[in-house]
């Protein structure tokens, strides 16, 4: 499968954010991203793991014991 090489623009569209969110991340050096020139680009994979890594999952409810009287 080939990875698709996303504009920070197309990443900020993707996320739901502005271009200022991917350009932060990229200055931080916390994805990985390509230099073509001048022009950044951020693999489509890049973008996925980084949404599967900070995606928070619900919290299952615990069962309560019963038959103990407080």
């Amino acid at each position: 499968m080939r990875d698709r090489y996303l504009s920070v623009r197309e990443v900020a569209e993707l996320l739901g954010t502005t271009d200022r969110f991917p350009r932060r991340l990229v200055a931080e050096r916390r994805i990985t991203y390509v230099k073509v020139g001048r022009h950044v680009r951020i693999p489509e994979s890049v973008i996925r793991e980084y949404i599967d890594a900070h995606t928070v999952r619900p919290v299952q409810p615990r069962r309560r014991r019963l038959g103990r009287a407080a």
